[in-house]
């Protein structure tokens, strides 16, 4: 675990972020400061992204979602995970359920008959380009994690985020075991209908990475889940529309 970037903030119960496939914890920078002030906010950039150690591969879910426990040193936890950090936090609730007491699924899916799959645009922007220097590959790819429009619309945003992405980026080759790893997560059951923890799955309509159908198989799987949609948002719904998404963390985790 300390080979893990890890860092926390504020006070109260503790919060844990997980980010997705390539991202790390410069993404939460609207989430952070605001639930500080009502949670132990614990983030950390997962193995091979960020200021993270760049682990040779092959990674998997199972593995990632070990490191988040370790993260978490026995403390009990809400748990919000998107994307890729989706698939560790649901495997995280599956294989350390001790540890989780309420958890949040965004722009996420989980594996099995009812998968749909990475949309072919996507699929070959990100495969076509995955090899290039981490400038060259955001370049090419990142608006496709926001709503169609998105970047265009706020250029100076855009530009700030990727800047922070790029300040620690993530190498070829950790983004290429982490990619594999969510590729054999999908490709596969998950047993989610054993999730104890109460559940909050939330999606954009207009996401281009993970379809919002993904999130509506999710929330029917999980006992008792509720679905919260976000008519018009992308994958990164988050960083699209902050304050609502930090007002529903805030209800639901209250």
């Amino acid at each position: 675990m300390s080979d893990l970037h890890v860092e926390e903030h504020g006070d109260g119960f503790p919060l844990l972020l997980i980010q997705g496939l390539g991202y790390a914890v410069w993404a939460w920078r609207h989430q952070i400061p605001e639930l500080a002030s009502r949670f132990r906010v614990i983030a950390f950039d997962n193995r091979g992204a960020g200021r993270s150690a760049k682990t040779p591969g092959p990674y998997s879910i199972e593995g990632l979602a070990d490191d988040a426990a370790a993260v978490l040193a026995g403390r009990r936890a809400h748990v919000f995970g998107i994307s890729m950090g989706g698939y560790i936090a649901q495997t995280l609730a599956l294989r350390h359920p001790h540890l989780v007491e309420r958890l949040v699924l965004g722009c996420t899916a989980t594996g099995g008959p009812d998968h749909v799959p990475l949309p072919d645009e996507t699929r070959r922007a990100w495969e076509e380009n995955a090899h290039l220097p981490p400038a060259e590959y955001v370049a090419a790819t990142m608006h496709l994690s926001f709503r169609p429009g998105w970047a265009e619309e706020h250029p100076d945003e855009y530009a700030s985020l990727v800047a922070a992405r790029l300040e620690h980026p993530t190498p070829p080759e950790c983004w290429r075991a982490q990619y594999d790893a969510s590729w054999a997560f999908v490709g596969r059951a998950t047993p989610v209908e054993e999730i104890t923890a109460p559940t909050l799955v939330v999606h954009g309509t207009a996401d281009r990475v993970v379809p919002y159908a993904n999130g509506v198989a999710l929330a029917r799987r999980i006992p008792g889940a509720r679905l919260e949609t976000l008519d018009g948002a992308g994958h990164v719904f988050f960083l699209e529309e902050p304050a609502r998404v930090n007002a529903l963390l805030a209800e639901f985790l209250a």
